[in-house]
């Protein structure tokens, strides 16, 4: 096994241009008692979507690092504004990211870039090239893995799951709920994350805690989804992580293969990743930063959890890349190389995530482990974003897969909720989307083109059941 770069015998690599700081890690003053009782009534209302709407940095919001330039790579080619990038990517640490790295490519121009620190108790800097939890980007190497079988004839995308897996979703659900709805998000199933956490609203640092090392049956995830509240009626998009869960079972099913590793040898080896994995223990085993999880200040100071067991997602969430790998991987899906055009159409077939108001263009909809995305710029793009305890990452393309950004960072859930329990945005969302922008090729005004950006257009706070989120959130009009 590699050694990590938070376990014992790891090595802190090359000086960086990045400034190795030690974060101010003193415990704050208790909030009152009352406070705290409207962040966990507004997280147990669902008023937790990542909130693009504008507003000044809260109190107490995390510490920043003093300003230093990024560490960059880059390699010769027209099309990216290397210092633009390195700019916007710095911007993203100094609005309180504690660390960042960011990939871009623009056909055969390519430039790579970090900000930051991986451990805020050293000062370690970030990498391009770190390893990263990639959340819900797992969810679209597992709809490729499910289409490959449905251009081999083993799986029929409207079949009832029921037809494969007949004694783990028995009856109506087993008779109504197809293949593509689970890949679509349109089954009607609720999601297995709040029961598999139990306390996670009342107390979340101790309820994640307590799973760090536990070891979940993915029959047993389905069985709590399956117990889980439907968030929206079969057949209207709503995100449910079980969806992904059965979507691996169901490989297991027809391939009689761990989905894991049919995913492996079938889908990450056929593109050539190298540094893409599923872990096989709660540990990272390559260079990679800490992971800090705030959960909107409930966990203060941010606590750490790159080390932790991630059978409470499997393939609806527990890989592991970077984010050079990520560009390679939708660069060949985009392009046709790792599905034949049917299964590539059908994946790029979509549903709306959400009901527009009237007059309005939805801005966001979802194919199978796949999106597109309407960005401020007034261009579309298709990626997927992911987010776990502790990490987040946010991969988009241009439809043809030439211009791409992947986007790696180490704190979530970094906002706060006002006296009223309402979540406020966070300057950091305005410089990640800025950054995003410049990357796929927009202007310094389209980067700052506040007025058009949908809500929609940043990454899921974290792969959470829509329990977490904003009961009917749409996009809404940025102000100032």
């Amino acid at each position: 096994m590699r050694g990590g770069e938070d376990g014992p015998g790891a090595h802190t690599g090359a000086p960086s241009t990045v400034q190795e700081v030690l974060m101010d890690l003193t415990p704050r003053p208790a909030r009152p008692a009352h406070r705290r009782g409207l962040r966990l009534t507004a997280l147990a209302s669902g008023a937790v979507l990542l909130s693009l709407t504008a507003g000044a940095l809260p109190a107490q919001a995390v510490p920043v690092a003093p300003a230093r330039p990024a560490a960059v790579e880059s390699t010769a080619g027209q099309g990216l504004d290397h210092k633009a990038l390195r700019e916007s990517l710095d911007a993203i640490r100094q609005a309180g990211m504690y660390g960042t790295y960011s990939a871009v490519r623009d056909g055969s121009a390519q430039w790579r870039g970090a900000a930051g620190v991986a451990d805020l108790a050293t000062g370690r800097p970030v990498r391009p090239r770190s390893e990263h939890r990639v959340g819900s980007i797992t969810k679209t190497f597992t709809a490729v893995a499910v289409l490959q079988e449905v251009a081999a004839g083993r799986i029929e995308l409207d079949a009832p799951i029921g037809r494969y897996l007949p004694d783990l979703v028995p009856g109506e659900h087993g008779r109504t709920i197809t293949v593509r709805m689970l890949l679509n998000h349109t089954s009607g199933l609720g999601d297995h994350v709040l029961g598999a956490f139990p306390g996670l609203l009342e107390d979340p640092g101790k309820a994640l805690d307590a799973r760090r090392f536990h070891r979940f049956a993915p029959e047993e995830l389905v069985r709590l989804g399956l117990e889980a509240p439907a968030a929206a009626p079969r057949g209207t998009y709503a995100y449910s992580n079980t969806n992904y869960v059965l979507a691996g079972l169901l490989l297991r099913e027809v391939t009689g293969q761990q989905p894991e590793r049919y995913i492996t040898r079938n889908v990450i080896r056929k593109a050539g990743l190298r540094h893409t994995y599923f872990p096989r223990t709660p540990f990272l085993t390559g260079r990679h930063a800490k992971m800090y999880e705030s959960m909107y200040g409930l966990i203060e100071p941010a606590r750490d959890y790159s080390v932790y067991d991630m059978s409470w997602c499997g393939p609806a969430g527990s890989l592991v890349s970077t984010v050079d790998d990520l560009n390679s991987f939708y660069r060949q899906l985009l392009s046709g190389r790792l599905l034949r055009p049917a299964e590539l159409a059908a994946m790029k077939t979509t549903v709306p995530t959400y009901e527009a108001p009237a007059g309005e263009e939805v801005a966001m909809r979802y194919g199978l482990g796949l999106y597109t995305l309407k960005m401020p710029d007034g261009r579309w793009y298709w990626g997927h974003d992911g987010g776990v305890f502790g990490a987040g990452t946010w991969a988009l393309s241009t439809e043809d897969g030439r211009r791409q950004v992947a986007i790696g960072y180490n704190l979530m859930k970094y906002q706060r909720f006002d006296e009223q329990g309402n979540l406020q945005s966070h300057p950091i969302d305005e410089a990640m989307l800025r950054h995003v922008t410049l990357a796929l090729g927009g202007s310094e005004a389209g980067a700052r083109a506040r007025s058009s950006a949908p809500a929609h257009a940043m990454p899921q706070p974290f792969a959470a059941p829509d329990s977490l989120r904003r009961p009917g959130a749409v996009p809404s009009q940025r102000q100032g």
